[in-house]
């Protein structure tokens, strides 16, 4: 689990709610369910008309990663590429065939299975390069998902002060609505500012860095993958594919 997520957000809302009880101000006065209606619907709505149902659902898929990402060991990944090119210079591609039927990672097994299949090193190349960009591309355009409500909502949060303060020249000569039409007005700004600077745009560029430490590892396989079909020493593989874990 990724400790620093839960830990941002109780940060960022603890000292928020902190600075408002010394100023003098209570904790209730946050609370406001129409203006919560008002930016969150409308944030969330917003979303679903901009974003494709596919990339909606990996949007909402992705989510979790902010707290738990995928987890990858690229050593392992390392050594288990060095045992199949050991394997192939000692029984040919085909002896691959039974490592691939037992891959769990299917970019690897794809691999695998061109390998074993006598493909050339540049059309394996093209192929995995050409899977690896539409990974991420489909990946990022989730990350964007959240990236684009971060953009609503603030201005969503300006339309509910602006709905706000219309109730409150609607009732001018009713003072006693008058404090929840201003509240309205003022609570919907501040959820519409916070929830894109707290949640969604760290959301979004959590995401991002996940699906580029992902496209990186897909990058190390496809080139341990094509240096096995070129015919590449184990060592030299090594050699190379370490540099993918320099930090």
């Amino acid at each position: 689990m990724d400790l620093l997520t839960p830990i941002g957000l109780i940060l960022a809302l603890v000292t928020m709610l902190v600075g408002q009880a010394l100023e003098g101000g209570h904790v209730g006065s946050l609370l406001n369910a129409p203006a919560a209606l008002i930016v969150f619907g409308g944030t969330f709505g917003a979303s679903l008309i901009q974003s494709p149902l596919p990339v909606y659902i990996q949007a909402l898929r992705s989510s979790s990663w902010i707290f738990v990402p995928p987890q990858h060991d690229p050593q392992e990944a390392i050594d288990k590429i060095i045992e199949w090119s050991n394997v192939a210079r000692k029984e040919g591609l085909l002896g691959l065939e039974a490592v691939e039927e037992t891959e769990s990672d299917p970019f690897a097994s794809k691999g695998l299975q061109l390998l074993v299949d006598g493909s050339e090193p540049e059309s394996i190349r093209t192929i995995l390069e050409t899977e690896v960009t539409s990974k991420e591309q489909f990946e990022l355009a989730g990350a964007k998902t959240f990236e684009a409500m971060g953009g609503y909502a603030p201005t969503i949060g300006i339309l509910g002060a602006v709905m706000g303060l219309i109730h409150v020249m609607e009732n001018l000569g009713d003072p006693e609505k008058l404090g929840a039409g201003i509240a309205t007005a003022f609570v919907a700004t501040i959820y519409g500012v916070g929830i894109a600077n707290i949640v969604l745009l760290p959301m979004a560029n959590k995401i991002k860095a996940v699906v580029h430490e992902r496209t990186r590892f897909r990058e190390m396989v496809l080139e341990g993958i094509v240096s096995i079909a070129e015919g590449e020493n184990p060592r030299n593989i090594e050699v190379k594919l370490q540099g993918y874990t320099a930090q």
